[in-house]
């Protein structure tokens, strides 16, 4: 079991989730509480940098709500937002989402946390890809340009086909990381499941965008944005969730721990404890 050690002792808040167990110079935390902290199920490693290093997921997170949430409003239309994936915030997907999620991956990687660590690189990884197809430097989009002019090329339909098969492979490794995500808790499973209809909604929108299909795609593009808002919103709460832990709030908001309902392949095959 992983300790958090030069830590004092705390008062027990009763069952608010944050209650510790004491031990011989060192305090443990429950399987429950370390799933809220590192969004994954409690795992052993060596070494004590959980206790030197602090909590990196609040930081992927919120670069993944700071990106999500105003591109969701951007499929949308709201205010009359639009164009291609929403390519006045190009800088917020690059140094938001791509750098803020690369750099909680990476944090969750130091300390041992491999589920988090995939999810948080992987989308970090999405963002930069996404930032850098939309800027003309990359040469992404100009290379489709039958006029010359670079940003003609983000209205070809070889284009829109072109990029809609990436977004295709988003779905397919969302799927895989839902599956995963039952030994984790609602919240996540929540969000990467509603990332596979919300991908394949956006890859459609492209493909019919290829065909000339204009309402059809539009329609495709709505229902994505629908999908993304709704779970950048529940983004927000595991955020929020986090946060109040990170400062030892009194309370802490339930996130619906799955770790311990869907027993570990060590506990099925050998009947051994995960920590």
């Amino acid at each position: 079991m992983s300790d958090i050690s030069n830590t004092k002792p705390l008062a027990s808040h009763g069952d608010d989730g944050l209650d510790r167990v004491r031990t011989t110079g060192a305090m443990t935390i429950t399987p429950e509480m370390f799933e809220q902290l590192y969004l994954g199920p409690k795992n052993q490693v060596s070494g004590k940098l959980r206790a030197t290093f602090g909590n990196p997921a609040p930081i992927g997170l919120g670069g993944f709500i700071l990106s999500t949430t105003p591109l969701s409003m951007v499929l949308l239309g709201w205010q009359g937002a639009g164009g291609i994936s929403g390519v006045a915030n190009v800088a917020s997907y690059i140094f938001l989402g791509g750098l803020l999620m690369v750099l909680g991956g990476i944090g969750e990687w130091i300390l041992g946390n491999t589920f988090p660590a995939v999810v948080f690189l992987i989308f970090g990884g999405y963002w930069l890809t996404l930032g850098g197809t939309l800027v003309p430097g990359y040469g992404a989009y100009a290379a489709y340009s039958t006029t010359g002019n670079a940003a003609d090329g983000l209205e070809q339909p070889q284009f829109f086909a072109t990029f809609a098969f990436f977004l295709v492979a988003m779905a397919m490794i969302c799927f895989v990381l839902a599956v995963a995500s039952l030994r984790t808790n609602v919240v996540l499973l929540g969000i990467l499941t509603l990332l596979v209809p919300t991908f394949a909604c956006l890859a459609a929108s492209f493909f019919a965008a290829s065909k000339g299909k204009a309402d059809l795609s539009l329609t495709l593009q709505h229902a994505g944005g629908g999908l993304l808002f709704a779970l950048s919103m529940l983004g927000w709460y595991i955020f929020f969730a986090q946060v109040l832990l990170s400062v030892e709030f009194p309370f802490a908001l339930p996130l619906g721990d799955l770790s311990t309902l869907v027993p570990g392949r060590s506990i099925r095959t050998h009947g051994k404890s995960e920590v």
